[in-house]
């Protein structure tokens, strides 16, 4: 991974704990152990799944633009499918509660993205190549 990578990864993964942190106490004091279960379970997931993703499309853009492209695509597909299957098979569970599970899924995503976004525009990368020639100007 490249530094500007990593720098996008701590800081959307910093705020997105500590908010899932609040979402666990929150949690524990308005509804309970499983209540904190649901916000741990449901912090984690964000974190892990978009970690992963981050991670991904960081060597997936070092191959090429195309590639790059094409891991930001599967990773996402495979986030809403896992999602859904979670969400699915866990639907009535009782180990945990699944709207505080859900309410800290979408916060946590929230959050991140807005990290991430704010990551990347002070993130000061070229997207031209200074050093390219134009095809036909010759060497001056």
């Amino acid at each position: 991974m490249q530094a500007n990578d990593v720098r996008v990864l701590k800081s959307a993964a910093i705020p997105t704990l500590a908010v899932g942190v609040v979402a666990v106490v929150v949690a524990q004091l308005t509804v309970g152990g499983a209540g904190a279960l649901g916000a741990v379970i449901g912090t984690l997931l964000v974190a892990v799944f978009f970690s992963i993703s981050v991670v991904a499309v960081s060597y997936a853009a070092r191959v090429s633009p195309q590639m790059m492209a094409i891991a930001a695509m599967v990773s996402y597909l495979v986030k809403v499918i896992v999602i859904m299957a979670m969400l699915v098979t866990f639907g009535d569970t009782t180990l945990w509660n699944p709207q505080v599970f859900a309410w800290s899924v979408v916060v946590c995503t929230i959050v991140w993205t807005a990290f991430e976004v704010r990551a990347f525009i002070k993130t000061k990368m070229l997207y031209v190549d200074p050093e390219a020639t134009v095809p036909g100007q010759g060497d001056r």
